[in-house]
């Protein structure tokens, strides 16, 4: 691991003392009235101990105890306070309090949450909304994909996600994705990379139970329009590494590939935690046509119990020229993640083109 992985702050540090002192500064700013000292105390209380989103929810108890006020003027000080904070995250505290206290009064509170998402999005917040009344908010969000702000027609998308990272899942919109259909319709061609990201990111959510749905709407999307094929490549990632013949066929890789693996190379053999592992490889092209080639690779890590498990990571997307090579490659840190913990023994390594496994490899992790 680096010297500067090592000394990063972790991300919950973003509410950290400063910047508590700074929300109470701020919120005194608006409101005279405000007891700086209390919301502090109460704040701050076990703060080394939290989590990053129970910081989050701390800062949002807090203000509400400490002003004492009803929804609505507490909510009209909110959105004065949202423009003086000085951390787009940090101001995703302001959304949670509009989910927290203000669920039975709808129409004033979807009309916070599309404030607030232009300082900190609302995406987590929309969802306590969508899991109490679906359809009502899903209406709300059409209505947002059509906004000219970028920041709310992402919220659309990215808020009613199936499977959004750091929240719950929406069960309604993971068992029936054609609730919010109408949403990504309207933002299939969207001019901002922003939403698109969201788009993508979505549909890849609903392939992981509804494939099929996903792969008929896109193959009925119209893919000559460059920002449409953009989403549909990043929507199909997962099916992709899958090697799903559908998929790749929609980003025109659906062909076999006619190529030939002249050299696959994995090294160094031993690796310990923190060392990079680099692979590299040159393809030959078999045939006198141009081919779409997406090449990744697998690494069987190892499992506790000694069994292994597959992971499939990308390594490339291209046109190859009719009987032309490409030389390849890559270098990956081999380190604890949170997602990810390693365990002795051999590793695996499977080029794969097209889908198609052509060559195969190993190295063996170290653990002392």
């Amino acid at each position: 691991m680096s010297s500067s992985q090592q000394n990063a702050p972790a991300l919950k540090e973003i509410f950290n003392q400063e910047r508590l002192e700074h929300i109470a500064e701020q919120m005194h700013a608006v409101y005279p009235d405000f007891q700086r000292q209390a919301f502090l105390q109460l704040a701050s209380q076990d703060l080394p101990q939290l989590s990053l989103m129970q910081r989050l929810a701390r800062v949002s108890d807090s203000l509400h105890q400490v002003l004492d006020l009803d929804y609505a003027t507490s909510l009209e000080l909110l959105r004065q306070l949202a423009p003086r904070l000085n951390s787009r995250f940090v101001c995703i505290f302001l959304p949670h309090y509009v989910a927290s206290f203000g669920l039975d009064d709808f129409e004033r509170s979807m009309q916070a949450l599309k404030y607030f998402t232009g300082f900190g999005s609302s995406e987590f917040a929309v969802r306590h909304f969508l899991r109490q009344d679906c359809q009502r908010t899903l209406a709300v969000l059409q209505e947002w994909a059509t906004d000219s702000d970028e920041h709310v027609r992402r919220l659309a998308s990215e808020g009613s996600r199936p499977r959004l990272p750091w929240s719950f899942r929406l069960e309604q919109l993971q068992a029936d994705p054609q609730l919010a259909a109408p949403i990504l319709e309207r933002l299939r061609n969207d001019p901002s990379l922003y939403v698109r990201k969201s788009v993508a990111n979505h549909l890849n959510d609903i392939t992981k139970e509804h494939p099929q749905w996903v792969l008929e709407r896109l193959e009925g999307w119209p893919l000559e329009q460059p920002h449409s094929a953009w989403i549909a490549r990043h929507a199909l990632r997962s099916l992709i590494k899958q090697g799903d013949r559908r998929a790749l066929a929609i980003i025109g890789a659906g062909a076999r590939p006619e190529v030939e693996v002249s050299r696959f190379q994995v090294a160094p053999g031993q690796l310990r935690l923190g060392d990079s592992l680099n692979l590299s490889l040159t393809l030959v092209s078999t045939s006198p046509r141009h081919q779409r080639l997406v090449v990744d690779y697998a690494i069987d890590y190892v499992k506790a119990s000694g069994a292994t498990a597959s992971k499939v990571f990308k390594l490339k997307t291209f046109t190859l020229q009719g009987l032309a090579r490409v030389d390849l490659g890559r270098s990956q840190q081999i380190r604890e993640l949170t997602t990810r913990r390693h365990y002795p023994g051999r590793h695996g390594v499977q080029l794969l083109v097209n889908g198609e496994p052509l060559a195969t490899s190993h190295f063996d992790l170290l653990i002392p």
